[in-house]
């Protein structure tokens, strides 16, 4: 078992969040690529977490909380309003760009806010594909009983159940509640297979695993909790290589190059009712690509 320690990183002026992948250490899980945790955490109500319009090519977004609301928005034309138990789903493609806001009722109050950020890499042959968005609500997501825990199939098919959200490669995601004294088995689901918990410390198959780290597994695994808790499992086929750099993933530097071209010179189509811009970091190709 590998375990990922979090680093610190802004997603936005009023939100810190944890991000576990990529590291040196592990690039990627099945497809994931990008691990981000926020909170939980309640919001001062002059607090700023907006993600304003910024681009995205090879990969897709994938969106879900445990507590709050966001508003996403993109140059599709999407305005889709995100809740607790729901999965948006955005596939960049050749290139998309979208925001994360707060809900205009929420403006200017304190609230709570919870919930996961990950990246799912294209494979190469979709890179140059067309953008598209995916919003599942939480009814549509299968729960179901599996020896005493509440599992929801997020992302792809476990135990029987299948997620309605397409995918573009083998991807699995689920969310998992487990009871106090749990000694859940989980089989190997995937050919990759990791395991998050947001809140408590755990046990995997006798090994300690501490709140807030990411276990790579080498296999199925039994998790105990002494605490009632949740987890959170994702996996899928291995990844090929791929290159990665500030909001763009693509098997080539060629590929991003273009991109960060593209995003400086205004070539990305807007977001109707939403013409700010992120600044993008300067490109250094020695770096992240």
């Amino acid at each position: 078992m590998q375990r990922l320690q979090a680093r610190n990183s802004d997603l936005s002026s009023g939100l810190r969040v944890r991000r576990l992948l990529p590291q040196l250490a592990r690039r990627s899980v099945g497809p994931f690529v990008f691990f981000d945790h926020f909170g939980p955490v309640t919001l001062a109500p002059e607090a700023d977490s907006d993600v304003g319009p910024h681009p995205h090519i090879g990969l897709a977004t994938v969106t879900y909380l445990f507590d709050g609301r966001f508003v996403h928005r993109d140059s599709l034309g999407t305005v889709q309003e995100i809740a607790p138990g729901a999965i948006n789903w955005m596939s960049a493609g050749r290139g998309i760009v979208h925001s994360e806001r707060a809900p205009a009722d929420e403006r200017g109050l304190s609230r709570r806010l919870h919930g996961l950020q990950l990246w799912v890499a294209l494979p190469s042959e979709l890179e140059d594909s067309d953008p598209s968005f995916q919003h599942a609500p939480a009814e549509a997501l299968p729960t179901l009983e599996v020896a005493g825990a509440r599992v929801r199939v997020l992302v792809g098919e476990a135990f029987g159940a299948r997620s309605p959200v397409r995918t573009a490669s083998p991807t699995l995601y689920l969310d998992v509640e487990l009871p106090a004294g749990a000694n859940w088995p989980l089989p190997a689901l995937a050919d990759e297979l990791a395991l998050y918990s947001p809140l408590e410390a755990l046990e995997l198959s006798g090994e300690p695993l501490a709140a807030r780290q990411l276990a790579v597994l080498d296999g199925a695994t039994r998790v105990r909790a002494q605490h009632p808790t949740r987890v959170v499992v994702i996996g899928g086929a291995a990844l090929g290589p791929r290159r990665m750099w500030w909001n763009f993933v693509a098997t080539t530097r060629e590929r991003i190059e273009r991109a960060a071209e593209l995003w400086e010179s205004g070539g990305f189509e807007s977001i109707a009712g939403d013409d700010e811009r992120i600044a993008m970091p300067r490109y250094d190709p020695r770096k992240g690509a």
